[in-house]
């Protein structure tokens, strides 16, 4: 598995704007300060957004996976048209290969902080959304799946829902000796096997340490795998599935018919949405008065 890190450095500041009959896709070029890059990030916005003036949404963040970017999701699968069935807006940022973390090693490797201090109030400022817990979650595939059941952990009061489709979740164990070349990458990531950076990325231990007393202050967690998966994500998936079962902590995980491949990813993004949309506060649907004479 490669872990090697990548930085764009295109300054470009510019909106793109695709319409269809279900909505519209917008691309943003977001200028990040932290990750000193720009760091685009696609937005599906419901088909009422631009004459329901006053209603605010809810938002789902939807991390792409390992040598993908902000575009996958919308070019990749058919998330646009399955979103349009919820009035929600659906955010693609882009992770490079960070693993949505702040690297040990390279200070302006921050794609942790990048999701949490400057995405998310830049889609704020942008769009007119819920600002507040029960109108936020986050999902993804492989790498972002990893991601997005991290910050559920590590930011419980941001999000409301975190969701995983082929989590990579192990990727913190890999030894030296598992991933060969790639350990110079993991340890740029990570830091070396046991440093305080990896252990306060390592799901396994963030829910092992996890106090009892804050289980509630949790968002509720799906993750899903298929059986034909790699070893060594099918594995995690299981694992992690175990350790929350013990630590009581509310979640879903489902073993499906599949393996790591976008026509699994495209089968499964419905379920994640509709999940989204009861876990979140959706605005009420629109009625139409009928006049009686």
């Amino acid at each position: 598995m490669k872990l090697l890190i990548r930085i764009t450095s295109v300054l470009v500041v510019a909106f793109t704007v695709s319409v269809s009959a279900l909505g519209r896709v917008e691309t943003v070029r977001f200028q990040s300060k932290l990750v000193n890059a720009t760091l685009p990030y696609n937005v599906i916005l419901p088909a009422d957004y631009d004459t329901s003036k006053t209603t605010r949404y809810p938002v789902l963040y939807l991390l792409h996976g390992l040598t993908g970017h902000y575009n996958d999701w919308v070019s990749r699968t058919n998330v646009a048209d399955y979103a349009a069935e919820y009035r929600m807006i659906v955010v693609t940022p882009e992770g490079n290969d960070g693993w949505y973390t702040d690297s040990a090693t390279v200070t302006t490797d921050k794609y942790e902080s990048y999701i949490l201090d400057e995405l998310i109030p830049d889609v704020q400022q942008r769009y007119r959304t819920i600002e507040a817990r029960y109108g936020r979650s986050i999902a993804g595939l492989s790498m972002g799946g990893y991601g997005a059941i991290k910050f559920g952990l590590k930011s419980p009061a941001t999000f409301v829902f975190a969701a995983s489709m082929s989590g990579a979740f192990g990727v913190t164990r890999l030894t030296e000796k598992e991933i060969g070349e790639n350990w110079k990458d993991s340890m740029k990531l990570f830091g070396a096997a046991g440093s305080e950076t990896r252990l306060k990325n390592d799901l396994f231990d963030i829910v092992a340490k996890f106090p009892a007393a804050r289980v509630a202050s949790l968002p509720y967690f799906y993750f899903d795998c298929g059986t034909e998966d790699v070893q060594f994500i099918f594995s995690s998936n299981r694992e992690l599935a175990s350790l929350m079962f013990e630590k009581k902590i509310p979640h879903e995980f489902r073993e499906l018919p599949g393996d790591h491949s976008w026509a699994y990813w495209d089968k499964q993004i419905p379920e994640v949405l509709k999940i989204a949309a009861q876990k979140m506060r959706l605005p009420a649907a629109k009625t139409t008065r009928i006049s009686r004479a």
